[in-house]
């Protein structure tokens, strides 16, 4: 079989090495067949189509005769090798009549290195990026003239993320930042996103930053895009637009997740430590933002990312340059300390996801504890992590994508919502602080 160039593609916590005809699950391997080694690799090489049985049967045994009985037994070795099933199917889809298709957020990256020398140790689980989608762009005009630059990703059940600060449309495609999370989004919905004012590819000549401007920005998206029902997803800042927007418009919010997510900006948090911090930060934003400066990149990304590593370091301190000028920077931060939706969280009315790392410098804990509490029927899930956002090469990052898939639902049907009680979140709080494990 032609394996053409030598790519190692990484998938849950899977990565598949071309070149040394390894599957691993982190740094252990995986051992396989090669019959089903050749079938994986050709259903992740084809996996932006259906590939019927008669190609997969030519692919894994040209010019020999096996029955579609052998080719089932393989799919099942197959979907076993990798933690899935004829049940689950989160990687490898049977399509009724056609074929299978792998279906998983896959990431890719050359691994010439790994043949360099044939007894060097196993690459290490990289942090690997996607190659860009194809991604429908357009823009649309808010209310007080503001262009936004909006990108659709995927097909199926809609999937709005509000905007946050960081993004841009185009860049976070080649991002270990945003990428994978993108791509497991994008795999089977599909997945809305813009730029915010100020930010990316919209406007950054902009008269009004402010919180409602934010909201109405999300506002102009939704209508823009022609949506009547969607899941709503919002991170960092974007949470909080998110909570607006959904008792706004509560008839068209499905379903609304929340990661990292506030109720309360750092200027209404009560604490004088992290106002200090903060105003501290402002302060290298206006001086270092964007540059290629160690000392900022290190207080600056330590808050966000402690445990990134070199190469997301790299692409984060990009983003900075990519995403705003440091006087909107400077803006975007001021309005985010006097973000207050605390009222709202009674209002919200639609199945509520809440997720949250435990470790967060950036947000506290406690933030995302409150959104649970105060917002009726919200499931709450912390996340095992240090960092703003659970990054790809982190445990959590599956447990992340994970809920939030299984809360969204594959078929679009509504999923019960459990209250968390008070109870529970005192459960939650002694598991962070290592006195007690909870167990769902």
């Amino acid at each position: 079989m032609d394996l053409g160039d030598t790519v190692c593609f990484l998938f849950g916590d899977y990565v598949i090495d071309a070149a040394r005809r390894e599957l691993r699950q982190g740094s252990e391997i995986v051992k396989v067949e090669p019959q089903v080694f050749d079938l994986l690799l050709y259903l992740i090489r084809n996996r932006d189509r259906v590939v019927t049985k008669d190609e997969v049967l030519s692919a894994v045994w040209p010019g020999r005769i096996v029955a579609e009985s052998t080719l089932f037994s393989r799919i099942a070795t197959a979907r076993h090798a990798i933690g899935d099933s004829g049940e689950r199917q989160r990687f490898i889809r049977t399509i009724a009549r056609r074929g299978f298709r792998f279906v998983g957020a896959v990431m890719e990256e050359s691994a010439k290195s790994a043949t360099a020398k044939p007894d060097a140790a196993p690459l290490e689980m990289p942090v690997l990026r996607a190659a860009a989608p194809q991604q429908h762009v357009k823009f649309c005009k808010t209310p007080d003239h503001v262009n936004l630059a909006i990108a659709t990703t995927g097909s199926g059940l809609p999937l709005v993320k509000a905007a946050n600060w960081l993004n841009h449309i185009e860049y976070d495609w080649h991002s270990p930042i945003w990428a994978p999370i993108f791509a497991r989004l994008a795999s089977d919905r599909r997945l809305v996103r813009y730029d915010g004012r100020g930010n990316g590819l919209s406007d950054w000549q902009v008269a009004n930053i402010c919180f409602e401007a934010f909201v109405r920005d999300l506002e102009a998206v939704v209508d823009a895009e022609g949506l009547e029902k969607f899941a709503l997803l919002g991170i960092s800042q974007g949470a909080s637009v998110a909570i607006a927007y959904a008792t706004r418009h509560p008839e068209r919010v499905s379903r609304l997740i929340l990661c990292a997510g506030y109720a309360f900006g750092w200027k209404k948090r009560g604490s004088s430590e992290e106002i200090a911090r903060r105003s501290a930060l402002q302060t290298l934003v206006r001086y270092g933002w964007g540059q290629d400066n160690p000392a900022f990149r290190q207080v600056f990304t330590s808050l966000f990312f402690p445990e990134a590593t070199a190469e997301q370091i790299k692409w984060f301190n990009e983003l900075q340059r990519m995403t705003a000028s440091p006087e909107n920077a400077d803006r975007i931060l001021n309005v985010f300390g006097d973000i207050d939706v605390s009222e709202l969280l009674p209002r919200v009315s639609v199945p509520t996801l809440v997720l949250h790392a435990q470790h967060d410098a950036m947000v506290p804990f406690d933030q995302g504890l409150r959104l649970a509490r105060d917002i009726p029927g919200a499931r709450f899930v912390p996340l095992h992590s240090r960092n703003h956002l659970v990054l790809a090469h982190e445990p959590g990052w599956q447990q992340l994508v994970e809920e939030i898939e299984r809360f969204l639902g594959a078929d679009g049907s509504e999923l019960p919502t459990p209250d968390l009680r008070t109870h529970d979140l005192d459960d939650v709080r002694q598991e962070r602080d290592g006195s007690k494990r909870v167990v769902g």
